[in-house]
């Protein structure tokens, strides 16, 4: 099906450009979210007559996605998860959880505009791209923690994976006889 586009699609094409999709696509997606019209000869003089109402529309809100990318672009944000000791996640951080904690710090970003190409399942730092507009992409730095003083170590650098690193203790540095008394043990056989 060809459809004319009325705003920028990112992989597809530009405003205006008439373009090949498929039937499910266009149906599905692009004409029942306004994105596209049929191309047939009414649609193109609808478009053309429209055309700089549809501009100044994009424009405006390509200006309110800048001015929130200007904010928010290279911000980190501190997500405490449960964990286990080799940093892997009980649950996952998915697009929800990022919509969620942009909205406690006062951004309203929707979900379909976080880039996820797969939930988060371990701690560390991760970066997320958000697109706020077809021509306005940014990254926010998560920070996954199981808690703020982890999360204050992960963004100095340190990694928060081994024994020695969450508890502190040295794991090559540990001996049996540190907890055992060799001697109690053969005394105890003896009698």
């Amino acid at each position: 099906m060809e459809v004319i586009l009325l705003e920028r699609i990112s992989k597809l094409g530009q405003m205006g450009e008439t373009v090949k999709v498929r039937d499910g696509f266009a149906r599905n997606y692009l004409l029942p979210l306004g994105k596209a019209l049929r191309a047939n000869e009414a649609n193109k003089k609808r478009f053309e007559s429209e055309r700089a109402t549809l501009e100044a529309r994009n424009l405006e809100r390509k200006s309110e996605a800048q001015k929130v990318a200007d904010v928010l672009d290279g911000k980190s944000f501190i997500v405490v998860r449960s964990a286990g000791e080799t940093g892997q996640l009980y649950g996952s951080v998915a697009a929800r959880d990022v919509v969620e904690i942009l909205a406690a710090e006062g951004f309203n970003i929707g979900r379909n505009q976080v880039h996820l190409n797969t939930p988060i399942k371990s701690i560390g730092l991760h970066k997320v791209e958000l697109q706020l507009h077809a021509e306005v992409e940014i990254h926010v730095e998560l920070n996954v923690a199981r808690s703020a003083e982890e999360a204050g170590r992960q963004a100095k650098g340190e990694t928060l994976t081994s024994v020695d690193a969450i508890y502190g203790v040295d794991e090559d540095a540990l001996r049996p006889e540190d907890f055992f008394d060799p001697e109690a043990d053969l005394e105890g056989d003896e009698a």
